[in-house]
């Protein structure tokens, strides 16, 4: 029990190390206490699976009481379950691979031990954000995993538009954490408690208000829409690229960003009562996974592709919530850590290799100095694009088969989102690594293949991107091994009633998302493969592709709904009110109370007549109002 406590801090004490005595030790030395931090935290946490799967009781830690204020009692407690453990091995293990990429990755940085330090905080804050026992828990992390990414996006704060990407993402977090905090309260009152187990003990048995739990359960959601980038919430991500790649792949690819999808998931029991609810997370999903996935058919920053196709698989997970597949949502969030975390740290290597360019059409031919990043970047495309027996192929099929069962229009647009998803993923990979070198003879002369402290978490990724299917195989497949994360997650998520859809059904809906590969892998390779197209300069865009490519001007439309009323608003405020009026009351007070004082200072002459006549005509006031009252 006392290992909760210990998985939890020892990534805090390595942020003090790094912190602290970061600056004065070796670079080497700074980035392999970090990471050697999360690899303790990630073994303790293997340690709590390998009990969880003998004996599924829940795991719990008092620590001390937060809050006590009449029948309301805040512990601060930690807990493990099956649910739990999943989220921490993800978060600890791919943790650990990303620390060790990032020392080769961020060497000769001057700000080395600062990004560790902000890394193993992050980790911190993100563990307390699973393990709490309750509500206030998951908010304190909820809050410290935003903090750290506006610390590590705006990392190279020197460059002003990095910090104003850190700042969007801060801000734009903000508005979902407010939701998610106005939940909070309606939590207390409508339950009396934020501890989970109170809460959903009472959920269960329906005693409460269907409207206050639908609201509850809304406001959650929007908490969700910050944290998991959902349309409207959705424009900091693509930004956040400005973080270091390790960043983008920790944060923003396998953990961070599905916190919202483990909110949803923990609070299931609340969500099976609220269809409004429910039908909101569907259609909000299905909106941002198709937006995401046509932006990203026209960006060339190769960060960014990966950023908007992060965005379109949240989108895809939570449309697997809003029809209550939550076991296929989870697997799924399961494969997409595995093969998003290595597409970004594929990127990275790629970007490294190229001295900083991110641009794909500068790129191309890259396969030949870059084999390990080839190889495992093509893996990693081939999981998200769903290639059979891949990761990306079951947990894909089984949301489109749970879609399908609840409604075959939703099912026919997240196809169309997922045919789109292959398409881009595809053109990426061609236009970096087919072809022939686009970039400068000095990009070519230094090209590379990259060390082993980041090709080796490279191919560990790309085996877990291959083979983590096998988690969740589906019975189509054989009874004796299929549905082990399902199983595995029943004690948490009571027992899933899946979709009775015959055996030729199930087989039609296989043959459908593979023969969007099929569409996808031909349009490309006669584009992009045979006809050696490579994408238009921005100047060159038009119609539709101009649309794409500025990203429908959602970030203009904000600008100029939002941003700029602010602005010129808060201008106004500060120039004739702040600055006229409130300014001038101060100010006034002081010239009032100083004109005044000079006049009384001139009655000061120490000239004893002068005294005597003021006290004669102070008498002769007197007296005359006296008088005359």
């Amino acid at each position: 029990m006392q290992n909760l406590l210990l998985i939890v801090l020892v990534p805090l004490l390595g942020f003090f190390i790094s912190g602290v005595f970061g600056k004065k030790l070796p670079e080497t030395i700074t980035g392999w206490i970090s990471s050697l931090a999360v690899l303790v935290s990630f073994v303790l946490s293997f340690m709590l699976f390998t009990k969880l799967s003998a004996d599924p009781t829940t795991v719990k830690q008092f620590l001390f009481t937060f809050l006590s204020v009449g029948d309301l009692n805040i512990a601060f407690e930690l807990q493990a379950d099956r649910l739990t453990v999943i989220m921490m091995m993800v978060i600890t293990g791919i943790g650990f691979l990303i620390h060790v990429y990032s020392i080769a990755y961020m060497h000769g940085d001057e700000g080395f031990y600062k990004f560790f330090a902000y890394l193993n905080l992050f980790i911190f804050n993100m563990l307390i954000l699973v393990m709490g026992a309750n509500f206030l828990m998951l908010f304190f992390g909820w809050e410290g995993v935003g903090l750290c990414s506006y610390l590590l996006i705006g990392f190279w704060y020197s460059n002003l538009d990095y910090g104003k990407a850190a700042r969007k993402a801060f801000v734009m977090n903000r508005i979902g954490d407010l939701g998610l905090l106005l939940g909070l309260f309606l939590i207390i009152y409508q339950f009396g408690s934020l501890d989970y187990d109170i809460v959903f003990a009472k959920a269960a048995a329906a005693q409460f208000k269907p409207a206050v739990l639908t609201a509850i359960c809304i406001l959650l959601f929007v908490g969700a829409m910050g944290k998991s980038a959902q349309i409207p919430l959705y424009t900091w991500l693509p930004d956040a690229m400005a973080g270091p790649t390790p960043v983008s792949a920790l944060i923003h690819a396998a953990t961070m960003v599905t916190a919202g999808i483990y909110l949803v998931v923990r609070c299931h029991v609340m969500f099976d009562f609220s269809i409004p609810a429910r039908e909101l997370i569907l259609y909000i999903g299905l909106a941002t996974s198709i937006l995401a996935a046509l932006i990203g058919l026209k960006q060339n920053d190769i960060k960014k592709v990966l950023a908007y196709s992060t965005v379109s698989q949240l989108g895809l997970m939570f449309i697997a919530l809003g029809v209550g597949a939550y076991t296929a949502a989870m697997f799924h969030l399961l494969t997409h850590a595995f093969f998003k975390a290595l597409l970004f740290l594929g990127s990275g290597s790629v970007i490294h290799a190229m001295g900083g360019e991110q641009d794909i059409r500068k790129m191309g031919g890259l396969k030949k100095a870059m084999p390990i990043t080839y190889w495992t970047f093509l893996l990693g495309t081939l999981a998200i694009c769903g290639f059979p027996l891949f990761s990306g192929f079951f947990s894909k099929d089984e949301i489109l088969a749970e879609v399908f069962a609840h409604n075959p229009i939703v099912w026919f647009l997240a196809v169309g989102s997922a045919l789109i998803t292959c398409i881009y993923m595809l053109r990426v990979f061609v236009v970096t690594f087919l072809g022939g070198f686009r970039g400068t003879e000095d990009q070519k002369h230094h090209l590379h293949e990259s060390p082993a402290l980041i090709t080796v978490p490279l191919l560990v990724l790309s085996v877990l991107a291959v083979f983590g299917g096998l988690l969740n195989i589906p019975a189509l497949f054989g009874e004796g091994f299929s549905g082990k994360l399902t199983h595995w997650l029943e004690p948490v998520l009571g027992h899933a009633e899946h979709p009775h859809l015959a055996v030729g059904t199930q087989w039609m809906l296989l043959a459908v998302a593979v023969s969007t590969l099929v569409i996808a892998f031909i349009y490309v390779r006669m584009r992009y493969v045979k006809g050696g197209t490579v994408p238009e300069v921005d100047a060159d865009q038009q119609g539709a592709g101009k649309l794409l490519a500025n990203k429908f001007y959602v970030d203009e439309i904000y600008g100029t709904a939002i941003t700029e009323p602010v602005n010129t608003t808060g201008e106004g405020l500060y120039k004739w009110v702040d600055r006229k009026i409130i300014d001038g009351l101060v100010n006034g007070t002081g010239k009032a109370t100083g004109m005044f004082s000079n006049i009384l200072g001139k009655m000061q002459t120490g000239n004893i007549e002068n005294y005597l006549l003021y006290m004669v005509i102070g008498i002769i006031i007197i007296v005359g109002f006296n008088l005359f009252k």
